[in-house]
């Protein structure tokens, strides 16, 4: 039984990551000049969850090394998209906060992917699109647990 378990993981997770390089390239190329897929994930996060973050938090977020999201933030910073700052209460971390020229880059974004996403989710039929989220929201989480412990 195990090898038929075996079997399924190795498919399911095959067609994740296939799924994923297909979104990504999709994505990629519907996203407007200069932004790339990383930047408009931590702009939307930002946009959605207001106030600030400092690296350490996006990076934990967006299960990255603080190297990685150092590199992002910077490019986004170059861009005007987000502001960086001195924590004041402590002087050693730095804030980011989603900038309005950001906000309006993050739009732009989402109005270019809108019909890309919607298309997709329509094509598949909204009655299986929401019958696949608890079972991916569920391996999301599995993981980012898995990912979680092992960082302690």
């Amino acid at each position: 039984m195990s090898g038929e378990s075996d079997d399924l993981g190795i498919v399911l997770f095959s067609e994740i990551l296939m799924l994923e390089q297909l979104v990504s390239t999709a994505l990629g190329r519907a996203l407007p000049r200069g932004m790339e897929l990383s930047h408009f994930s931590v702009l939307n996060h930002l946009a959605n969850t207001g106030g600030e973050k400092t690296p350490a938090q996006l990076a934990r977020i967006f299960h990255l090394t603080k190297g990685a999201m150092t590199n992002t933030l910077r490019k986004l910073e170059w861009a005007g998209w987000v502001h960086i700052r001195p924590d004041w209460d402590d002087a050693r971390r730095k804030l980011v906060a989603i900038s309005p020229a950001g906000r309006a880059a993050r739009d732009a974004a989402v109005a270019a992917l809108g019909p890309l996403v919607a298309d997709a989710a329509a094509s598949v039929g909204g009655a299986q699109v929401r019958a696949t989220l608890p079972v991916l929201r569920a391996l999301r989480q599995k993981l980012a647990q898995a990912d979680t412990a092992d960082q302690a």
